[in-house]
C-alpha cells in the first residue's frame, strides 16, 4: 500500500495554487471534506499568507457551494475554483455546472478523491469521478497522485494554466493578480470603463479530479510552498550569481492574451452598406457587453447607424440614458409578438447575445423572419438562435463587430444621410410606454401597496449608483424587465438566465454580492425557500469582514478605484438585502396555459407552501423585517443599506389575480 508523502502534497498543490493566483483565480469556495484536506489547507494557506491573492469562502452545502463561486465568476469575469469532497459531494456541484455551461461562466471545479488502489473495490466514499459532468465542462483532466520531482511540478503549475485557459475562453477579465499587484491604482475614468456593467462572460466550467493517498494533511509549513516549479524565465532573474549576466525577466503578463477582432474586409464593408440602406434593430440581450467602455462602443454603432437598441435588463445597457435605447418594448408588443405598428418593423435584426428575456420580444423576431427581414447574430461562439432565423452569422464578440463597422470608411460619414423616421417610432413607443411604467412609482395606482411591480420600481429607484441588482427567475426577472426604465443609474443587473432554473439563486446573488459594495436580490417565495439553506452564509460574510478588518487597511487601499472590478470590495463595506415578493407560490402559473379552475392547478402549479420566513431567516440570524405599504417599504429598504451581511425584507402579495395586476402594463 502506497503511503503519501505531505511535504510533496504540500509542495504539488502549493505550486498549482500558485499557478491559479497568477492566472486571475482570485476566491476559493470550500465544501469541508476529508478526501479533499490536501486541496482546502492548501488554498487556505495561500489566502492566509497572501490575501491580497486569494481568498477563500467554506459552505457546507456542495450544493450552494457552487452557485456561489458562480456569482462571484457571473459578477467579475475571472475563474472561481471550487473544492469538494469525493462521492456524492461531486454531484451537487452539478446543477451550477450546468448554469456555468449555459451561461459561459468560468468555474473550475476541483474534486478529491480515491487513490487507484481503491477504485472499484467497495472501498467508502468512492465512485468513478472521472469524466463526472460529461460534456457540461470545456475541459477534464484526472490528475496523478502529487509529487515533488521538478517534472511533476511543472506539471502541476501547467494544469493550472490549461484550466484557467479552457474557463476563460473568450472571456476579457481585468488584468491578472500578478499584475495588479506591480501597477498602481488606475485612474478613476480607467476603472469606470473597466467597470462591468452586465454578466457578459464567453467561458465555462472545468473540471480536474485529485487522488489523493493518506495521510491527507499536507506539511503547509514549507517557507517555499508557493514557489516550486516556477519556470526559469520567471525565476532565473532571482536568482542569478552575483556578477553574472542578469537573465530577462519576461516582459509580457502572465495570463490569457486576447486578441480582439471584428470584420475586416470586403464583408465588412458588405454588411456596413447594407445597415446604412435598410431600417435596423438591434435586439441586444445578455451577452451584449461586460463594461462601460464596450457598452460606449456599442451605443456609438446605434448612433452612427440610427439603430434602435431593445436593450434587454441583462444587457447592461439600460444603464444609460440614450435616445436610441428602448427599453419598455415588452410593454409596446402585443401578446404573441405581435406588433402594434408596422412602421416598428425593421429591414434588418441585429441581435447581441442570447434573446431577449422577453417572449414577446423573441415571437416578434420570429415573425419578422417570415417576412424575408435578414437577421445578423453576432457572437463568439454560437448563435443560440431558437428561432432558427439567422441569416448571416458574424463570429465576434458584440463590441468587436460594433468597432468594425464604425471603421468602414463610409460608416461615420454617412450618419447624417440615414433615414431616422425608424428610430423616431420606436422613440415615440417608448416614451408612451415609460410613461406609463413610470406611474407606478407614485404609489397612487391603486392597489400599489399590494402589486409586485410598485415594489420592483422602488428598488430600481432606491439601490444605490453602481450597485448590483440580482434577479431570479421566474416573475421576479419578468418585473424587472417590465419595470426598469432606461438611465436612472448605473445598476449591474443580474440574473441565472443560462438554464432559467431556481434553485441556487440565494447563494449566486450572494456571490455576486462579493463584487460589489451593496446588492439588492429580488425573489419570489418558492426560489427563496429553494435556496433557503443560503442564509447560513450569514456567519461566512462575518467571518470575511473580521479577516479584512484583521488585514487592515493598507492592504486595501491601492485597489479602491478599481475594487468593484474584481470581487475586491472591502468586506467590512457589503451587503446584500433579500426582497422577497411572497405570493405564496407559483403565481407565474397563473399567466400560462396551465391556469385552471380545477384541483389539480392548485395541487401541482400553484403549490402554495404556508413558510414562515419570519422564523425561518431568525434561525440564521439574519436581521427581517416586513412591509405591508410602499412607505414602510422605502423606510426598510433605507436601512438595509448600512446593514452589512444579508438582511431580509419580505413583502406579502396575492397569489391570485396576477394578469390582471399586470394588464396594463403588459
Amino acid at each position: 500500500m502506497t503511503v503519501a508523502d505531505p511535504r510533496a502534497t504540500a509542495r504539488f498543490l502549493g505550486a498549482f495554487f500558485d499557478e491559479l493566483a497568477k492566472w486571475g483565480v482570485q476566491n476559493v469556495v470550500i465544501s469541508p471534506g476529508s478526501r479533499s484536506t490536501p486541496l482546502s489547507m492548501t488554498a487556505y494557506e495561500l489566502s492566509c499568507r497572501a490575501p491580497q491573492r486569494m481568498s477563500t469562502y467554506v459552505d457546507i452545502d456542495e450544493r450552494g457551494a457552487a452557485f456561489l463561486a458562480l456569482g462571484m465568476a457571473k459578477a467579475s469575469g475571472r475563474p472561481a475554483a471550487l473544492v469538494c469532497s469525493s462521492g456524492t459531494a461531486i454531484a451537487n456541484y452539478y446543477p451550477a455546472i450546468l448554469e456555468a455551461e449555459s451561461s459561459r461562466v468560468p468555474l473550475i471545479v476541483l474534486t478529491a478523491d480515491r487513490p487507484p488502489q481503491l477504485q472499484g473495490l467497495g472501498a467508502p466514499q468512492t465512485c468513478d469521478q472521472s469524466h463526472a459532468y460529461g460534456t457540461h465542462v470545456r475541459a477534464y483532466r484526472g490528475m496523478p497522485l502529487p509529487a515533488d520531482d521538478e517534472g511533476s511540478l511543472r506539471f502541476a503549475r501547467q494544469a493550472a494554466r490549461e484550466a484557467c485557459i479552457a474557463a476563460l475562453g473568450s472571456c476579457n477579465p481585468a488584468q491578472n493578480q500578478e499584475t495588479q499587484n506591480s501597477l498602481a491604482a488606475p485612474s478613476a475614468a480607467t476603472a469606470r470603463a473597466s467597470h462591468r456593467l452586465a454578466g457578459a462572460c464567453f467561458g465555462g466550467p472545468v473540471h480536474l479530479n485529485f487522488p489523493f493517498d493518506e495521510p491527507l494533511k499536507p506539511d503547509v509549513t514549507l517557507p517555499d510552498l508557493f514557489d516550486a516549479g516556477i519556470p526559469c524565465a520567471e525565476s532565473a532573474a532571482d536568482s542569478a550569481a552575483p556578477g553574472a549576466k542578469p537573465a530577462r525577466k519576461p516582459s509580457l503578463p502572465v495570463g490569457v492574451a486576447h486578441v480582439h477582432g471584428g470584420m475586416e474586409g470586403v464583408a465588412a464593408a458588405q454588411l456596413a452598406r447594407e445597415l446604412l440602406a435598410n431600417s435596423v434593430l438591434l435586439l441586444a440581450g445578455e451577452g451584449s457587453c461586460a463594461t462601460h467602455e464596450e457598452a460606449q462602443r456599442v451605443l456609438s454603432f446605434a448612433r452612427t447607424f440610427a439603430v434602435p437598441v431593445l436593450a434587454d435588463p441583462l444587457s447592461g445597457l439600460r444603464s444609460f440614458d440614450d435616445p436610441l435605447v428602448i427599453g419598455n418594448y415588452d410593454s409596446v408588443f402585443q401578446p404573441g409578438g405581435i406588433s402594434p405598428d408596422e412602421a416598428l418593423n425593421p429591414q434588418v435584426i441585429v441581435r447581441f447575445g442570447r434573446y431577449p428575456v422577453s417572449k414577446r420580444a423573441t415571437q416578434w423576431a420570429r415573425a419578422r423572419e417570415d417576412e424575408g427581414v435578414l437577421q445578423v447574430v453576432v457572437d463568439p461562439l454560437e448563435t443560440r438562435d431558437t428561432n432558427a432565423a439567422t441569416t448571416v452569422f458574424v463570429r465576434t464578440k458584440p463590441a468587436d463587430f460594433a468597432q468594425s463597422m464604425l471603421r468602414m470608411e463610409d460608416g461615420p460619414a454617412a450618419a447624417g444621410a440615414n433615414d431616422l423616421s425608424f428610430a423616431n417610432a420606436w422613440q415615440r413607443v417608448e416614451e408612451a410606454a415609460a410613461k406609463r411604467i413610470a406611474a407606478v412609482d407614485t404609489g397612487e395606482e391603486p392597489g400599489a401597496d399590494g402589486f409586485e411591480g410598485a415594489y420592483v420600481r422602488r428598488v430600481l429607484e432606491l439601490a444605490p449608483e453602481g450597485s448590483c441588482l440580482f434577479a431570479a427567475n421566474s416573475m421576479s426577472v419578468r418585473a424587472v424587465d417590465t419595470f426598469y426604465l432606461k438611465g436612472g443609474k448605473q445598476l449591474t443587473v443580474l440574473a441565472n438566465r443560462g438554464l432559467n432554473g431556481i434553485d441556487g439563486t440565494v447563494s449566486t446573488a450572494i456571490g455576486a454580492s462579493r463584487c460589489f459594495g451593496r446588492t439588492t436580490l429580488i425573489t419570489g417565495d418558492l426560489t427563496m425557500q429553494h435556496d433557503l439553506n443560503a442564509l447560513a452564509l450569514q456567519r461566512e460574510l462575518r467571518v470575511q469582514r473580521q479577516l479584512a478588518d484583521a488585514a487592515g487597511d493598507e492592504n486595501r487601499a491601492p485597489k479602491q478605484a478599481a475594487k468593484r472590478n474584481s470581487c475586491e470590495t472591502n468586506a467590512g463595506e457589503q451587503g446584500i438585502t433579500i426582497v422577497l415578493l411572497n405570493n405564496n407560490g407559483g403565481a407565474i402559473f397563473d399567466m400560462l396555459p396551465q391556469k385552471s379552475q380545477e384541483a389539480y392547478f392548485e395541487r401541482l402549479f400553484l403549490t402554495p407552501q404556508d413558510v414562515d420566513f419570519q422564523a425561518a431567516v431568525a434561525a440564521f440570524g439574519v436581521p427581517y423585517s416586513k412591509t405591508a405599504t410602499l412607505a414602510e417599504f422605502n423606510r426598510a429598504y433605507r436601512a438595509s443599506l448600512d446593514v452589512p451581511g444579508i438582511s431580509f425584507i419580505e413583502v406579502p402579495v396575492s397569489l391570485q389575480g396576477l394578469r390582471e395586476r399586470y394588464a396594463r402594463y403588459w
